[in-house]
């Protein structure tokens, strides 16, 4: 079956279209993405704002018509955590509903680093034992740690590049105090949840997904996205905590210019940077290894696993 995954994050709202049934790997079809950075739209008050709805409105409203174009069966809408926090966010889901038929669920934060971890296991598999599970997104930080497919333990913190950037990181190049500022804020959150991790023992694996992952592996020399999925793209500390006063000293339009990082998510990328740094260091990762699969594919495979299977014919 056809089946699309409609994924209204802090940064970008994403319409990723599968092939899929039960016990396969779902098989990208379509992507269709549009940067709204709803987290950076959120006024004095907390509320996204008649412009940032009307701009939410109409993107759904696009990414409901490729889902038709492209023959999905059935649409997963879902919601993060710039709508989940957003003061205003009845009246945001009540425009959506009302005027593109789309009832978004909003996932709690919990839920995102859930779903995120069943995917990284099912990408891994099981002999990667114990996993610990980091994700940066636009608005928060989910981790998650656990031996099966529920982890044990799994949080989110308001640590999202993009939320981060706006609040902290307002000048060009970022102000040294400013970025300082913003470390310790960083580090004072992760390790707050420091010890409930380390009470279930040390992860076989660390693995991490989200852009941002993916952009600072680029950057310190990870294979290049066309080279396919199953190259083994890996980030180690020592080369994070080169990078960190490099990104730090640079402009927006430079970072721009490094490999792998697109425009659009150059301003966020020291953000994401002192997030990623912070939690290896306090958890003690030397080296992480990237996943390709996040979110939307632990929403997949959730929706393919609470289908009905049909029973093979027994022999005789």
């Amino acid at each position: 079956m056809r089946l699309g995954v409609l994924d209204v994050g802090s940064n970008t709202v994403h319409l990723l279209v599968v092939d899929a049934h039960p016990g396969a790997r779902p098989l990208p079809a379509h992507s269709h993405k549009a940067e709204l950075r709803l987290a950076e739209l959120l006024d004095e008050t907390g509320a996204i704002g008649p412009l940032g709805i009307d701009r939410l409105v109409s993107t759904i409203a696009g990414a409901v018509q490729a889902a038709e174009d492209k023959g999905c069966e059935d649409v997963l809408p879902f919601a993060t955590s710039a709508v989940r926090e957003a003061t205003n966010a009845d009246l945001v889901l009540e425009r959506v509903r009302v005027e593109t038929g789309v009832d978004l669920a909003v996932l709690s934060g919990e839920e995102e680093a859930r779903l995120t971890f069943l995917a990284a296991r099912r990408w891994f598999g099981w002999s990667a034992g114990k996993l610990l599970v980091l994700d940066i997104g636009g608005g928060s930080l989910e981790i998650a740690f656990g031996i099966d497919e529920e982890p044990d333990t799994a949080v989110s913190l308001p640590l999202g590049a993009g939320r981060l950037t706006g609040a902290w990181l307002p000048d060009d190049p970022a102000d040294p105090q400013q970025v300082r500022a913003l470390r310790r804020h960083v580090r004072a959150s992760i390790a707050r949840t420091v010890g409930e991790f380390a009470r279930a023992g040390r992860p076989d694996h660390v693995v991490a997904t989200s852009k941002t992952f993916k952009q600072l592996a680029r950057i310190a020399g990870a294979a290049r996205s066309t080279e396919g999925l199953y190259v083994q793209r890996s980030l180690s500390r020592k080369a994070l905590e080169d990078w960190v006063p490099k990104l730090a000293a640079m402009t927006v339009e430079e970072r721009g210019r490094l490999p792998g990082v697109s425009e659009g998510r150059a301003a966020q990328l020291l953000a994401g940077a002192l997030v990623a740094e912070g939690a290896m260091d306090l958890f003690g990762v030397e080296e992480l290894e990237i996943c390709p699969w996040a979110l939307r594919e632990g929403v997949i495979l959730r929706r393919l696993d609470h289908l009905p299977v049909e029973r093979a014919a027994l022999p005789g």
